[in-house]
């Protein structure tokens, strides 16, 4: 029997894996930049509070790090006993305004700052880690059962902390991304070459994670379907120059459900290690970057930040033409984001046979976005795309129109 998705409500009661999350609407990992020691604060503690409060089913905690050197910084959170106290005040509170709480577990790789984190960056092989203007070290075989282990500790520690729900980041040139990147994976061993190599990696956390927690919360990947990078041909050494594309996105999809470890899939796309702005779409905040950096990484994106930092234009539901091709490769639930920001791209959404919808800037400016849209379907959202939200994530996440640090008619055109 097809269930004909059109008739399906994104304010109603879902199943997600073993979960029943209260409605369709997900609060996406986004970086909050509230936890300065590494440890869960008040301020985060408010911060999903506020969100849970505005009627989205889960809400995401995101960047939290299976490792001290997987984090892009050392300010984000660490997923060890340490934290356990604050993880559970985090999750009583999202629970206590009727939502469900997700975390996002991942090692940065060659996106972490190995200044900050006091710590070499890991990649497939030696490849640049420009956040700690450096080079990853290449991950060898004891890395590989460490950094899995981590993941299965980190995934542990958030269920029993009161997480009802796990995403493990497969995107954004993070870790298990560069290992699937054919442009950053040159290994000539079983975790390189054929897609099926490249993925092992992947595959082997969403077992020991899902064999980690069982059926006690939902495991969903975030898989990116493109990196935002590449072009035609091979370098001299014979290398694609292409990144990770849709078309192996979809066989990696594949292999994922025929594993049976996860309950659903978040598609994603660009790269924060060499094209950040192929996930946000918009008008890049150059400025603002740079004038967030300090030291010598301030003038390297002075220098850098046109060219790094691409202009995408953004339309509603800008991410589902690419993941319209997961659609049709996978029978796993999927999680559309990427500028959905009303009831129409919901619809549109749902419509499109896509079982969630995840809710980014848009959630940053109204938290009770959602509240008010189930409220009336007519509701507009009150973000511009302006993207002046991204720079923030190096003080403390937030939309600086709603804080009233630019005018409220300030247009991103």
């Amino acid at each position: 029997m097809t269930l004909d998705l059109s008739t399906v409500d994104p304010f109603a009661p879902a199943q997600l894996g073993p979960i029943t999350p209260r409605n369709r609407l997900i609060k996406c990992a986004t970086f909050e930049g509230r936890t300065p020691d590494a440890l869960v604060t008040d301020e985060l503690i408010e911060f999903h509070r506020e969100t849970a409060a505005g009627g989205v089913g889960i809400s995401t905690v995101a960047y939290c790090a299976v490792a001290p050197e997987g984090r892009t910084d050392r300010h984000q959170i660490l997923m060890v006993p340490e934290a356990a106290d604050g993880l559970r005040r985090l999750t009583d509170a999202i629970h206590s305004e009727g939502a469900l709480a997700a975390a996002q577990l991942g090692h940065a790789g060659p996106v972490a700052n190995s200044i900050s984190n006091r710590a070499k960056a890991l990649g497939p092989g030696r490849i640049p880690a420009p956040m700690g203007m450096s080079a990853t070290a290449k991950v060898d075989a004891d890395d590989i059962k460490r950094v899995t282990q981590n993941f299965v500790d980190a995934a542990r520690l958030a269920v029993d902390c009161g997480f009802d729900a796990l995403e493990v980041h497969c995107g954004h040139n993070y870790l298990i991304s560069s290992f699937l990147s054919p442009l950053l994976n040159h290994r000539r061993d079983g975790y390189g070459g054929s897609v099926v190599n490249r993925a092992r990696l992947a595959r082997e956390v969403l077992e020991a994670v899902r064999g980690a927690v069982g059926d006690e919360a939902a495991v969903w990947a975030k898989l990116n379907m493109f990196d935002g990078v590449g072009k035609p041909g091979r370098d001299r050494g014979g290398r694609p120059w292409s990144g990770f594309n849709v078309d192996q996105a979809c066989e990696t999809a594949q292999l994922f459900e025929a594993d049976g470890f996860i309950d659903a899939i978040e598609p994603t796309a660009g790269s924060s290690l060499l094209n950040p702005m192929y996930l946000f779409h918009g008008k890049p905040p150059l400025a603002e970057f740079a004038d967030a950096m300090k030291g010598p990484i301030r003038t390297g994106m002075k220098a850098v930040g046109p060219v790094f930092l691409k202009h995408y234009p953004y339309r509603d539901a800008y991410l589902l033409p690419l993941a319209a091709e997961l659609r049709k490769s996978v029978s796993l639930p999927l999680i559309l984001l990427g500028g959905i920001t009303d009831r129409a791209s919901m619809q549109t959404a749902l419509d499109s046979g896509f079982e969630f919808v995840a809710m980014g800037r848009a959630l940053l400016r109204e938290p009770d976005l959602p509240l008010r849209i189930q409220e009336d379907a007519s509701t507009v959202s009150r973000c511009v795309h302006c993207n002046l939200c991204m720079p923030t994530i190096y003080s403390e996440t937030r939309c600086p129109i709603r804080e009233g640090e630019v005018p409220d008619t300030f247009s991103p055109a």
